[in-house]
């Protein structure tokens, strides 16, 4: 059974960051795997896996790929409230060529929302909205909604009814039609705003506090009796020493305090620097021992502890409701058997009954190998490769090799450069690293850095 949330078939970029020319991730099934949670999508004959995982070398661009999805997410959502009415798009392109930054930025997605496919997308340059389309597809045919030419006029199809016009007469050069019509509350519209919303999820170092909150929520709703209690489950299965949970309310005065720097640093820097938000609650870890129980406050919590915790609500409530959970490098901080078993949740009929998905980027190779509890099938691995000439990303999936599931060591053959998207070292350069040191290179580089810190060279 699908969740509310829906879920993705396709993304398409051009021009954000190192994603230069266009390219697509793609998450329906090449082949059929009934041990694997597939979903249908409706009036296709498609169906979608639950896991793609993008592999690349450091700096490839695979990251991007997520922070892409999260763009288009963030200007759904931002383009109208958010965004300053005569500041142009913040927008991301390609700067590592001459004219690349002159051309648009384009998004697109194919997803199924209320047992639709639909498709979304737009363009964008520095100043406004140069396309915008929405597309939905009943009974597998299409039928357009709205199309946004390049003049910013509108043509409506049949099939969108209410206020469509009063819409667009509020509607900005740098705001998305979308976006706008939401905020007005538009029955037809606010369905699909509200997949970008609840049902396209994000995990990134830049929004911890959010999910820590959501995390913390479902705990709370445990404890009232309202469910039981996952959270402190997957707590007790990872392994990490922790019992439990202590929530409070932040004090008052800190609270305030907090407030009128954060505030003090906005009006200061602007948009220059991200001010990130403490999470609404206090959080602190505890530990039972043979003393009893002891709490301590997250920050004294190892990166891997406080990863954990941070992913725990995104994962329960994705596979809850359904929608698409994008996770940035999984395997930063987790243990290669958390990470298995992570992919696992989404990957197995078990606990995926609800369409839910998972995209991440990660170099933990062990995940294509035959010693994990995961399998990963050839539709659902993609690498990310930078052009030596431009340096612009490119996104391809394994399927472009000939792979036989489940009798090649996608492992073996991936670290041994079958497929690309691993670094190319060079030896030459490691040997005259080791030259320079045997010359007291580093020595000397190490004796300024203490002089920098005022400290006697060597002293500890």
């Amino acid at each position: 059974m699908l969740g509310e949330a829906g879920m993705l078939l396709r993304f398409q970029v051009t021009n954000h960051a190192s994603l230069l020319e266009e390219q697509e991730l793609s998450l329906v099934a090449a082949d059929r795997h009934p041990e694997r949670a597939e979903f249908p999508s409706p009036g296709v004959g498609e169906f979608a896996v639950p896991v793609a995982a993008i592999y690349g070398t450091n700096a490839s661009g695979k990251s991007n790929v997520i922070d892409s999805l999260g763009w288009m997410r963030s200007a759904v959502l931002s383009s109208f409230r958010r965004w300053d009415p005569s500041g142009g798009v913040p927008r991301r392109p390609f700067l590592l060529g001459h004219g690349a930054a002159d051309r648009p930025s384009s998004f697109a997605v194919d997803f199924v929302v209320g047992g639709v496919h639909h498709q979304f997308g737009f363009s964008v340059d520095d100043e406004r909205v140069t396309e915008e389309w929405l597309y939905y597809y009943p009974e597998g045919r299409q039928r357009r909604l709205y199309e946004r030419g390049a003049d910013g006029t509108i043509a409506f199809g049949r099939w969108l009814t209410g206020r469509r016009k009063l819409i667009a007469e509020l509607l900005r050069p740098n705001s998305l039609y979308l976006s706008v019509a939401a905020a007005q509350g538009h029955d037809q519209l606010s369905e699909v705003f509200q997949w970008f919303r609840s049902g396209l999820r994000m995990a990134t170092d830049h929004d911890f506090a959010r999910r820590l909150d959501l995390t913390v929520r479902l705990c709370l709703e445990g404890r009232d009796g309202r469910r039981n209690q996952p959270v402190l489950d997957l707590l007790g299965f990872a392994d990490l020493g922790v019992s439990g949970l202590e929530i409070q309310d932040w004090d008052d005065a800190i609270r305030e305090d907090h407030q009128r720097i954060t505030q003090a640093l906005r009006e200061a820097l602007g948009d220059k620097v991200l001010v990130r938000d403490d999470a609404k609650q206090r959080v602190r870890v505890e530990h039972r021992t043979a003393e009893g129980v002891f709490p301590l406050d997250l920050a004294y919590e190892s990166s891997g502890t406080r990863t954990w915790i941070g992913l725990i609500g995104p994962v329960l409530t994705t596979l809850a409701e359904g929608g698409v959970l994008c996770v940035d490098e999984l395997d930063a901080r987790l243990h290669p058997y958390l990470v298995d078993a992570l992919v696992g949740m989404f990957q197995s009929t078990e606990t995926n009954s609800r369409g839910a998905q998972l995209v991440f980027s990660t170099h933990e190779a062990a995940l294509l190998g035959r010693n994990v509890r995961t399998e990963l099938f050839r539709d659902q691995v993609w690498f990310t490769e930078k052009d030596p000439r431009t340096l612009a990303t490119r996104l391809f999936p394994l399927t472009e090799f000939s792979v036989r599931d489940p009798a090649d060591n996608l492992e073996r053959r991936y670290l041994g450069g079958r497929y690309g998207a691993v670094p190319h070292l060079d030896d030459d350069l490691l040997r005259d690293v080791a030259a320079a040191l045997g010359h007291g290179g580093g020595r000397e580089a190490g004796k300024a850095a203490d002089a920098d810190e005022g400290r006697t060279p060597g002293a500890a």
